[in-house]
């Protein structure tokens, strides 16, 4: 009995066997793209501490804003009521309006001041490493330990200052209808300093050679600052407005340093509403349903903003 062997294939080229298969890529699935264990381990302690220090706390309030909890004793659910009663609450009202003034006005000229001085210190000036150091001291210091300084100041420099000068001399903070110009001064000098950084930064992304071609065309400095220079710092200029205006909304340590809300109630803001009624005052619940809204409003303003500024980057 005879046995058989099949010969290996041949080429018609070469007559020589099968030649061997050449490697192929690595097929790409969910194999390849596995992110390795180490990576999730390494965030865990990041998304508990949120989780623990952030979101439950958050979610806690919520629901305590449900009841009529005082911060202690016992409790019951009283539904929507507490939403529906701050709108007939004519302190939180109050220190809405006032909130929203003073945030609008800070904002404004936070960004005015830090973009003038940003446009000083880029020139080609001297000693300008210095003076960036220098405007940037108030950012570094605490803002409730400025706020008392200025409050020293604005009860007895600044008056006696005045009354050297044969002026008017009284202390602003102690007026109920000025005490607002102190806490905005406060506050834009500690908060320029931020602004200046980032201002700072997206001028020197602009090309020199922009002004050198403007210069040549005989346009004027507001011609240049207009056409070149504001464009081209339209995204600093975007997160700079919706940063300050986000801080502003939670004013909080210049005002009990400065006025503690007063005179009577009329610097009061959310914050301090939120504060003295939730801590101080028995009404936790109230106040946690006032968190709450003022949680939603801070939200939606920033992201109405930001929308409203990145297009008129692009327009312009």
């Amino acid at each position: 009995m005879s046995s058989t062997t099949e010969s290996p294939a041949t080429t018609p080229e070469t007559g020589l066997g099968t030649p061997p298969k050449t490697p192929t890529a690595r097929p790409r699935g969910r194999r390849a793209l596995k992110v390795p264990r180490a990576f999730y381990w390494m965030v865990v302690p990041a998304v508990v501490i949120f989780f623990t220090l952030h979101t439950i706390p958050v979610l806690t309030g919520m629901f305590f804003s449900l009841t009529n909890y005082a911060g202690y004793g016992t409790w019951s659910f009283v539904g929507l009521s507490n939403y529906l009663n701050l709108f007939l609450d004519s302190r939180v009202l109050n220190s809405y309006g006032f909130t929203f003034f003073f945030a609008i006005v800070s904002t404004v000229l936070v960004n005015v001041i830090s973009l003038a001085i940003a446009l000083g210190l880029n020139a080609n000036i001297r000693f300008r490493t210095a003076f960036r150091g220098i405007f940037f001291i108030p950012y570094v210091l605490a803002i409730l330990i400025i706020g008392y300084v200025f409050n020293y100041l604005f009860a007895n420099s600044f008056p006696a200052i005045a009354e050297g000068l044969g002026l008017p001399a009284g202390n602003i903070l102690a007026d109920p209808q000025f005490a607002w110009v102190g806490i905005v001064v406060t506050t834009v000098w500690q908060a320029a300093a931020f602004n200046v950084i980032l201002y700072l930064a997206g001028l020197q992304t602009i090309p020199g050679e922009l002004y050198e071609a403007a210069a040549i065309d005989g346009a004027s400095s507001w011609r240049r600052f207009r056409s070149i220079t504001f464009p081209l710092i339209g995204a600093y200029f975007t997160i700079n407005m919706v940063l300050s205006f986000k801080s502003f909304l939670q004013v909080f340590d210049q005002i009990v340093a400065l006025t503690n809300g007063g005179p009577g109630t009329s610097t009061e803001s959310i914050a301090m509403v939120i504060y003295r009624g939730g801590f101080q005052g028995g009404e936790y619940g109230y106040q946690m349903a006032n968190a709450v809204i003022y949680l939603v409003v801070i939200i939606v303003l920033s992201f109405l903003q930001l929308r409203f500024l990145q297009r008129r980057e692009a327009t312009t």
